[in-house]
């Protein structure tokens, strides 16, 4: 089933903050005077007493703190996998996050989509900073409300700062700073199911990048803007967005009213100045390409192979004119953009069920991941992929899916459906999966299972050596890796988003 809505939720779990330890004053050691928490204490008849710190003995302390203490429960608690009880409540541990935040927004986001920004790469001070859009899934009726949100998130502060004990205090103050979430809203009429976002070459080293967005409507619409003036607003006083900022530079109709999810830009320099790429629930892929004036042109003759909806579709990291797509046949198919057929050149079934998301890993090209409705992700050689006996006969098109192929590495630890799935940009070993079981989990496939060391799960069952880190965050549906603040994760669900970085990656 294509559509999933964010679920509507009234309490948002807030960021968990270490506090400060509560600290404790000694007072001066002076020669006539009896230090009051002394362990030990004489009686009149000289016996050695021992007692605690309120001056009774330890046991009868202890015995009186058990008895009025709250229940807790030591076993590892895994979300997703076990259910709270009534009265329970999870708690983080905040040891394990770098940094970690939670901000809402008035309405709920299927999609979003990190920029790139002028700060640096491979940023690893604090607070941090970053830029991102997304576009809001208002509720019934008030479909008249959605906005595309043009965001800066600022003040993202370290979870484990009282840890870094050598900092000037003026560096701790600035890391001590509060998270500021500013936004430009753009108007639209409709629920946004996807958005992406581009950049173009810089004209000049004066003038900042053209950032596009792509936005694909639950009517069907895609509809593209330029969002440069509202992020140079962030950071240039007294810059003016215009009116007609707030206008869709291009409106997409060639999915007519036929609702689509997959959508994607192609990264490759022959089409820097934008080629886009959209899918609908009919099975149609159109190609969209912006010409250097400006203008936009979608080819009106559709690429077409899947036998129901394309859910997801990938430009290929190293191939200019290679693209993936996934489908709710449960195949992955392989489009060359030169076939004039517009048929796939390669199809595989990868499941039995509908393959919701799929990721192209940004260093090895024929590494491929996929994400299925029955909670089941997997990694895929494409090397191993080859056209069928009957596809042969049939010339360059794949009009007949291969059988089952055989994964290299295939996990099965979610239990629903995977919302999103993300190759680490700079580690091929890495990737996020998010799940409709309101969590977002990170893997490291370089695990080596005949490894002793590495198959050691501190005694939890069924926990895949591979898995890293399991993050909680309600309705989650779709989460990014920061391209430039290295293991930084932004995500969006029906709780609102969560920025956060983990001491796993």
């Amino acid at each position: 089933m294509s559509k999933r809505p964010a679920d509507q939720s009234e309490d948002s779990p807030g960021a968990l903050k270490s506090g400060e330890r509560p600290l404790q004053e000694n007072g001066e050691e002076a020669l006539e005077f009896e230090d009051e928490f002394e362990d030990e204490f004489e009686s009149e008849d000289d016996e050695i007493l021992e007692a605690g710190v309120d001056g009774r003995p330890d046991e009868e302390r202890e015995a009186e703190e058990r008895e009025g203490a709250m229940d807790v429960d030591q076993d590892t608690f895994i979300p997703g996998r076990h259910k709270l009880a009534a009265g329970e409540t999870l708690i983080a541990d905040p040891s394990t996050y770098h940094m970690q935040h939670n901000l809402s927004s008035e309405w709920p986001c299927l999609s979003l989509d990190i920029i790139r920004d002028g700060l640096g790469d491979n940023r690893k001070s604090y607070p941090a900073t970053m830029y991102a859009v997304a576009g809001t899934q208002a509720e019934v009726r008030r479909e008249k409300e959605n906005k595309l949100m043009v965001m800066k998130l600022s003040g993202l502060s370290r979870t484990d700062k009282d840890q870094e004990g050598s900092e000037s205090e003026s560096e701790s103050e600035d890391e001590d700073a509060d998270p500021i979430l500013e936004h430009k809203a753009i108007p639209l009429s409709s629920t946004t199911n996807r958005i992406r976002a581009h950049q173009c070459p810089q004209a000049s080293s004066s003038q900042p990048p053209t950032t596009l967005t792509a936005s694909m409507l639950e009517n069907g619409q895609v509809l593209i803007h330029d969002i440069t003036s509202h992020l140079t607003s962030f950071d240039t006083p007294g810059t003016s967005i215009p009116p007609s900022a707030n206008k869709p530079v291009s409106t997409m109709r060639a999915h007519k009213n036929v609702e689509g999810y997959a959508l994607d830009w192609s990264p490759h320099q022959a089409h820097a100045s934008g080629t886009l790429l959209t899918g609908d629930n009919s099975g149609s892929i159109f190609k969209t390409t912006r010409h250097e004036a400006g203008s936009f042109a979608t080819d009106s003759t559709p690429y077409t192979g899947h036998a129901g909806s394309v859910e997801e579709i990938q430009w290929s990291r190293s191939e200019p004119n290679v693209f993936a797509s996934c489908g709710t046949d449960g195949c992955v198919k392989i489009f060359d953009t030169r076939s004039k057929s517009k048929k796939p050149a390669l199809s595989v079934q990868v499941s039995d069920t509908d393959v919701n998301v799929m990721s192209w890993s940004h260093l090895t090209d024929y590494l491929l991941a996929s994400g299925q409705d029955d909670g089941e992700w997997a990694v895929w050689d494409l090397r191993q992929w080859k056209p069928s006996a009957a596809n042969k006969t049939k010339g360059a098109t794949a009009s007949v899916a291969n059988p089952k192929s055989t994964a290299v590495a295939s996990f099965s630890f979610h239990k629903e459906q995977i919302t999103c799935l993300e190759w680490h940009p700079t580690d091929d070993s890495i990737i996020m999966a998010a799940s409709g079981d309101n969590t977002l989990t990170l893997w490291d496939l370089a695990v080596e299972l005949d490894d002793e060391e590495s198959r050691d799960t501190a005694g939890v069952q069924d926990v895949p050596p591979q898995l890293l880190f399991v993050h909680y965050m309600e309705g989650v549906k779709e989460g990014h890796w920061h391209p430039q603040i290295p293991g930084a994760v932004m995500a969006t669900g029906s709780s609102g988003f969560g920025v956060f970085k983990t001491i796993s990656v």
